[in-house]
């Protein structure tokens, strides 16, 4: 694989790689996707083609500053002066760089997915890239008429939905002219457009086939519904107000995701609301990563001040409380804590018994009940009162709220008073 590095400053680094292609690829890598020894953003997919490629990678969160991409041309000038025809590659940070130097790299085509208008927070509301504006580096950073090649056509990929992206699209919708803009939608992925869309047969289109709405939607629906990170969008947004919808894809679709797929935090909403509704059973849960083969013992039990009982989730590693009906449905999840007296919070697994503890990190672990305690843990206590119980964390008391605990509570108030059933 013939590949070089070509141009390289703070901000971002170049590599050319050279291919058989009449078209050059001049691909944008992203936040993600940034600057690491001569890898080029989509490399798979354009090696798959053949593709002469010159990869313009960030090395910082800097949205590929306007004296970086000067000093670039010079040295990528006579490697543009070779094809007739360039295309320009990116998503979201990408997105924005295609289309701002399309002149300047005389592009005739731009694939930009999600694409920035601006990061300016005094030009967009937008502020998740606020932080990483830089009036030093960014000032008149913004998408504008003068930055378009009169012979570029540019090709817009977000989701309609989503607001942020929606947001950026408008106003660089406003810039381009109606004539040389072609915009595709893509419900229901958010920020996700990029991942989603992985796909070399799929690129491959975008960078050479004549723009035609309806053959790019169906290859889009087909690209779609086998990715991962589609339903993991869509799970975000039914999840709540659409469960039966939720629970009628998690039946009729065969997801195959790794455990690590969903973050803790849309796991336990997942296993909360998904379980609370009764809308799945094991095998669904398993589809989305959630390996449980684990079985309940009732012992006593502890309940809040909504008589719900509190457990030990398995999926979400986290305490949480249940009504008990649910319970008796999901047992192989959902673990009722074990109280007889004060001492350690304690659950029974598979017939043997784990105490909880917990890090500075919120990061709860079960041990063995003979095993040690490793040093940055610390045993959440059960404290038996003459009228109610308490369950404490060093000196925090744990506050249950609908469903989810929380140990911040200094003092003992009705929400952190638990009762023995």
């Amino acid at each position: 694989m013939d590949k070089q590095i070509i141009f390289e400053d703070d901000h971002i680094r170049a590599i050319y790689l050279k291919g058989t292609s009449k078209t050059l690829v001049i691909s944008f890598g992203d936040l993600i996707t940034r600057a690491k020894g001569t890898l080029i953003n989509a490399e798979k997919s354009l090696i798959k083609y053949d593709y002469a490629v010159i990869g313009i990678m960030p090395k910082q969160k800097s949205w590929f500053p306007a004296d970086s991409m000067q000093a670039l041309m010079l040295e990528l000038a006579p490697i543009l002066q070779q094809f007739q025809r360039i295309v320009g590659y990116g998503g979201s940070m990408g997105g924005y760089a295609a289309i701002k130097y399309s002149k300047l790299l005389g592009l005739k085509r731009v694939v930009a997915m999600v694409p920035q208008y601006s990061i300016d927070p005094e030009e967009v509301e937008d502020r998740r890239y606020s932080d990483f504006y830089d009036i030093d580096l960014h000032a008149d950073m913004r998408i504008q008429t003068q930055d378009l090649a009169s012979d570029c056509e540019y090709i817009i990929i977000y989701d309609p939905y989503f607001d942020h992206d929606r947001e950026h699209y408008l106003k660089i919708q406003a810039v381009i002219p109606a004539s040389a803009l072609h915009t595709l939608h893509l419900p229901y992925t958010g920020h996700d457009v990029i991942a989603v869309l992985a796909s070399s047969a799929l690129l491959h289109d975008f960078i050479e086939r004549e723009f035609e709405p309806t053959y790019f939607y169906k290859q889009m629906r087909e690209v779609k519904k086998n990715s991962k990170f589609y339903y993991r969008s869509v799970i975000a947004r039914l999840l709540g107000g659409h469960n039966e919808a939720l629970g009628k894809i998690l039946k009729g679709r065969d997801l195959q995701l790794d455990n690590q797929f969903f973050d803790s935090h849309l796991k336990q909403t997942i296993t909360r609301i998904l379980l609370s509704n009764k809308r799945v059973d094991e095998q669904d849960l398993q589809k989305l990563g959630i390996q449980v083969n684990l079985s309940l013992e009732k012992k006593t039990q502890l309940h809040d001040d909504l008589g719900q009982v509190l457990v030990f989730n398995i999926i979400t590693q986290k305490i949480e409380s249940y009504p008990q009906d649910v319970i008796d449905i999901n047992g192989k999840y959902i673990i009722p804590l074990q109280v007889k007296q004060t001492g350690l919070a304690q659950v029974e697994v598979n017939n043997e018994r784990y105490f909880i503890a917990m890090n500075e990190r919120r990061v709860i672990k079960l041990f063995k009940l003979n095993a040690p305690l490793s040093l940055d843990m610390t045993p959440i206590i059960i404290k038996v009162y003459s009228e109610f119980c308490a369950i404490t964390y060093k000196q925090l008391n744990m506050r249950s709220d609908e469903g989810q605990c929380y140990f911040d509570s200094e003092d003992i108030i009705e929400q952190t008073k638990f009762w023995i059933q």
